[in-house]
């Protein structure tokens, strides 16, 4: 059915007006004054902004993780990320070292297929560079549209990949055309630092933090940006959480280097004291890298700010607090690494960022939506409001106050990073490809309406516009 979402504020990533948008075939078909059109359906969009619909680049659905699996799937997930905003995201397929990598993609395919509610792609993991990874990478990119490639520096002897694989998939992606991701931590020296603690007796949560230092992440983006350059390829380094890894990015651009930065909500608005909660509450608060001190937040907003980190994900990866984060009392290193960050992505850099001052509206839009889309090969088609586009679109109030909590969140798991937090703006109808998955703060959407992207290789669309 047609509709007209009417009498709402468009921001994007460059404008902000105010104008009608007539959405026909799951596609943006007009913007302008006044739109009056028999028989489609009037969404009425007053006090409201309407924004592109949010793009997630940074998630783990139904992921393996030390024994267990991430409580969150692509249908709660996906529903979850839907009711903060979000329309797309692009989820980590994990691979196996001596399997076939199809055989991965095909496993991301199994749990994604008639589950999601909204638009989906895959990252795909290298753990290893040999003939036969080689000789696949470019079907998984011409095939499955698979342009972005995630490196681990972390999680010695089970994630972990040498410098040797980092370097030659930069290599590769440089020719191939794909986007080289890096999950930046010096996993020897935090290898060395964990196994000091356990034998000195150490394993409350707050240790996952302290033998992560941001050191071992500086080092180890300052390492992944020099070989990126020496490759002439290109980088995205995952969720930045500390001044360190800044000041090595800020570094590599200002030399030319092509390298980009993303951070996530829990980086800039929590710290490492949630890690020292009482009766093992702190190991709500384990992910990788871990919190920080307080002051390296405001490092993190100022870089959003000026440019020099330019996205956010949620590095979402579930786990109940009970039955999954207590499998690491009394030792910190079985805590699974992860929390329920996507459904409140959104509404947070709204709050602590546009309603604070520290990001102006058309940065926040193109930090939570459009510079994804154009990193990630979904420009135009994503990522912003333009006759053409995705009729995917977010009516957000930016007045609603409402306190964040595992009572009235929507993902599967058993508590929230963010309890109790008070903020401003929330998204009340959410639309995908001119079908309402949110209306008027209700689901409404239908399990497999969301569908598989095939995404453009990195730099055949436009990615700066500075």
């Amino acid at each position: 059915m047609k509709k007209v979402i009417k009498n709402g504020t468009i921001v994007t990533a460059t404008d902000t007006y105010k104008a009608d948008i007539l959405i026909e075939n799951g596609k943006i078909s007009m913007i302008g004054q006044q739109i009056e059109l028999d028989g489609a359906e009037e969404v009425d969009a007053t006090g409201n902004y309407v924004f592109p619909g949010g793009i997630d680049p940074h998630t783990h659905l139904e992921m393996p993780f030390g024994g267990t699996v991430s409580r969150d799937d692509f249908e709660t997930g996906t529903i979850a990320a839907a009711f903060g905003g979000t329309t797309t995201v692009i989820d980590f397929c994990l691979t196996n070292k001596g399997e076939p990598i199809a055989n991965a993609i095909q496993t991301w395919h199994d749990k994604s297929k008639n589950k999601a509610v909204i638009d989906y792609g895959f990252h795909l993991m290298i753990g290893e560079i040999n003939e036969n990874v080689l000789n696949e990478l470019p079907a998984v990119i011409e095939e499955e549209g698979i342009t972005s490639f995630k490196v681990f520096m972390a999680y010695k002897n089970v994630l972990q990949a040498d410098d040797e694989t980092l370097f030659r998939t930069l290599v590769t992606a440089k020719e191939l055309g794909a986007l080289v991701m890096v999950h930046a931590e010096n996993g020897d020296v935090i290898d060395y630092l964990t196994k000091k603690a356990l034998a000195e007796g150490h394993t409350d949560p707050v240790y996952h933090a302290l033998t992560r230092p941001p050191e071992v992440e500086g080092e180890a983006t300052g390492r992944a940006a020099q070989l990126t350059g020496l490759a002439k390829s290109q980088l995205y380094v995952v969720h930045v959480s500390c001044a360190d890894a800044v000041e090595k990015i800020t570094e590599a651009r200002n030399k030319g280097i092509d390298i980009w930065g993303e951070t996530c909500p829990q980086y800039l608005v929590l710290d490492i004291s949630d890690l020292e909660k009482p009766d093992f509450e702190g190991a709500k608060y384990v992910w990788s890298p871990p919190l920080r001190e307080k002051q390296h937040q405001e490092a993190l907003w100022s870089a959003l700010k000026n440019g020099q980190l330019q996205t956010l994900g949620s590095d979402q990866c579930s786990f109940d607090f009970k039955g999954q984060k207590d499998l690491g009392k009394g030792d910190f290193t079985k805590i699974p690494n992860g929390g329920p960050m996507i459904e409140d992505r959104v509404s947070i850099l709204f709050s602590e960022g546009v309603k604070k001052g520290r990001i102006t509206l058309n940065q926040f839009v193109d930090i939570m939506s459009t510079r994804n889309a154009k990193l990630f090969g979904l420009f135009p088609q994503k990522g912003t409001i333009a006759v053409g586009s995705d009729a995917d679109v977010v009516i957000f109030d930016p007045l609603a106050e409402r306190v964040l909590s595992a009572e009235t969140h929507h993902m599967a798991v058993d508590y929230n990073a963010f309890e109790g937090m008070e903020i401003t703006g929330e998204a009340v109808t959410v639309i995908s490809k001119g079908e309402f998955v949110i209306k008027n703060k209700q689901f409404v959407g239908e399990l497999g309406s969301g569908k598989y992207l095939k995404r453009a290789k990195y730099g055949e669309l436009k990615k700066e516009d500075e």
